[in-house]
């Protein structure tokens, strides 16, 4: 039996700086046409019907490279953050009424990017149609440990956990249907470990900026003929 279209695809952004040395750039330009490329997905995401998307942007490992690649990227997430809340991709958001969310530890990022990320939260948090999810400052075993601070705070009886109560407590509740990895690496590197329990992965050798919406329809394909068994 064939599964149904995936309402949530998640994707691990990997391959920039190694595109980006391939074009004899410094490392950190490849930055720009990742994010060229996320803008494109924006695009594909009503084409392809996929009501959720979320993105590994950044991860708190991520926050230890150099400090000028990393200002950087930041920068990067600030151009195009403002494109999206009063930019060229303004329009886009309003017309096809997506919402945006951020995952993570914003705290970790500088004081003027929060405030961007909460400012574009709140100018979209009525758009119901698409959800798109910006992994920033995120990490999956820290999203858990978290969790479990919450659960202990609240004073619940350790008979009374369940995993519908760790779910209530992660800052993404949903699962993805699908998690696609570009680069060619062949690992989840600490990206959503409990949401993705029963995940469909593909991992593909393309890096990132070079990612065409036939690289998603190709997994959505397979992902389609994929039995699921969710651990039964």
């Amino acid at each position: 039996m064939e599964n149904s279209n995936p309402a949530h695809v998640a994707i691990i952004l990997d391959g920039n700086r190694r595109f980006a040395k391939r074009l004899m750039l410094e490392p950190w330009k490849g930055h720009e046409y990742g994010a060229e490329k996320v803008e494109k997905l924006l695009d594909w995401l009503k084409e392809l019907k996929i009501k959720q998307l979320t993105l590994f942007c950044l991860s708190t490992e991520n926050l230890k490279r150099p400090k000028p690649e990393l200002d950087y990227l930041l920068n990067v997430f600030r151009k195009e953050f403002d494109n999206i809340s009063k930019g060229e991709n303004k329009e886009k958001i309003e017309k096809n009424k997506i919402k945006i969310r951020f995952i993570g530890n914003l705290s970790l990022l500088p004081k003027d990017l929060q405030k961007q990320c909460k400012e574009l939260e709140k100018q979209t948090e009525k758009n119901n149609d698409y959800l798109v999810n910006f992994c920033i400052a995120y990490g999956g075993k820290q999203e858990l440990i978290q969790a479990i601070k919450n659960i202990i705070k609240s004073k619940v009886k350790p008979k009374r956990i369940t995993e519908e109560l760790i779910k209530q407590n992660l800052s993404l509740q949903d699962e993805p249907d699908i998690i696609i990895r570009t680069g060619g690496e062949k690992r989840t590197s600490n990206f959503l470990p409990w949401q993705s329990a029963y995940s469909e992965w593909f991992f593909l050798d393309k890096f990132w900026p070079e990612f065409e919406k036939e690289d998603l329809v190709q997994c959505i394909d397979e992902f389609r003929q994929r039995k699921r068994n969710f651990g039964r």
